[in-house]
């Protein structure tokens, strides 16, 4: 496939409901662009903010809009997709597996919701299990193409804000925000200990849902060695840190890629790529052991990516553009999706969109 020829003048929509998604899906708008397509964002629900659009990218208001715009394409690093959206729907995922569970007790990241065509998949440990849900359902795909997100990860990246000359060692803080797997609730005591301490300087940011409670009780901590960062964008974070403390937060996956250790408190599949600490006093021994880069640690960290992400040429965005414009001119029968009723009115509802 003339993979330039397959992208040029066909359109394709972004179409995200959390500030975490720009970063996600910009990889993929710069290959379309690059190869002649074209780009439009639709922000769905008032988790997402439009005020980081930048002035170059172009934002479809309305349902209406969108249906007018036709897209050929919609890429979606969410969970679900109204089925009224035109073209074909493409999962792109909001972050790695990172073992949470849903209320059945199995795994949410391989929960099938009938929203999409092709699943573009981030590495074996979720291929083979993604490919045998396609073939027992058989309405999508999936191709494995690596996570576009990451491109930028595997390139130096000039004027990071988060880079310093500090000669103390970087821990970055990061958390998911649910209580029960929260790390914020539980070691208040011991982070306001350690940005007292100075012994590190401290990068802390939590998921965008988490609750302004803790926001707030953790911003108050702000000093010399501590900074409190809310961003779209926690890539140069992850770049500039030399260890992190976190939970069950899909984002130390990303951080390990770095080939960099992570220390988890209560984690949910505590293997030995991690460092898992279940006692909050045991905490600080363990970010010092981390920061010596145990050999055997390191190993398991290697052995791990290689499964989770093998791909470190920084070209998945390009990958998933190819998977994509191949599913489309193969014009392939799958299965009919579900009707997804309820979930369809729901969608509809939260739109406020009645229309064909």
């Amino acid at each position: 496939m003339n993979y330039l020829t397959a992208t040029k003048n066909k359109k394709y929509l972004m179409y995200i409901s959390q500030n975490y998604s720009y970063a996600i899906l910009r990889p993929i708008q710069a290959a379309v662009l690059a190869n002649g397509g074209e780009v439009r964002w639709f922000l769905a629900g008032n988790e997402v903010n439009p005020d980081f659009l930048t002035t170059n990218e172009q934002r479809l208001h309305t349902i209406k809009d969108v249906k007018s715009w036709a897209p050929n394409i919609t890429f979606i690093p969410g969970n679900i997709i109204p089925n009224f959206i035109p073209g074909k729907k493409v999962a792109v995922f909001h972050g790695f597996n990172s073992g949470k569970l849903n209320r059945k007790g199995q795994e949410d990241h391989f929960n099938i919701r009938g929203c999409y065509d092709l699943y573009c998949t981030q590495g074996p440990n979720t291929t083979t299990r993604f490919k045998e849900l396609a073939k027992q359902h058989g309405f999508f795909k999936v191709t494995e193409t690596g996570w576009p997100t990451l491109d930028p990860l595997f390139s130096n990246t000039s004027n990071n804000p988060y880079v310093s000359d500090d000669p103390r060692p970087t821990l970055l803080i990061c958390s998911t925000f649910s209580r029960k797997l929260s790390l914020a609730p539980k070691l208040y005591e011991q982070i306001k200990h350690f940005s007292e301490q100075g012994k590190w300087r401290i990068l802390m940011q939590f998921h965008p849902k988490m609750p302004a409670e803790w926001v707030n009780k953790y911003k108050a901590l702000s000093n010399e060695s501590l900074t409190f960062i809310e961003t779209d964008n926690v890539l140069p974070l992850l770049q500039a840190a030399d260890v992190m403390l976190c939970d069950t937060s899909s984002v130390l996956l990303m951080f390990l890629l770095l080939r960099k250790p992570v220390v988890t408190f209560c984690n949910q599949k505590p293997l030995p790529h991690l460092l898992d600490i279940t006692d909050a006093d045991e905490v600080e021994a363990a970010i010092e052991h981390a920061l010596t880069k145990p050999s055997d640690l390191m190993q398991n960290i290697k052995s791990y990516c290689q499964e989770l992400h093998p791909y470190t040429d920084g070209q998945s965005s390009q990958r998933v553009l190819n998977a994509a414009n191949e599913f489309l001119q193969s014009n392939e029968k799958l299965k009919p999706k579900p009707l997804n009723i309820i979930r369809q009115l729901k969608m509809r509802k939260d739109l406020n969109y009645w229309g064909w």
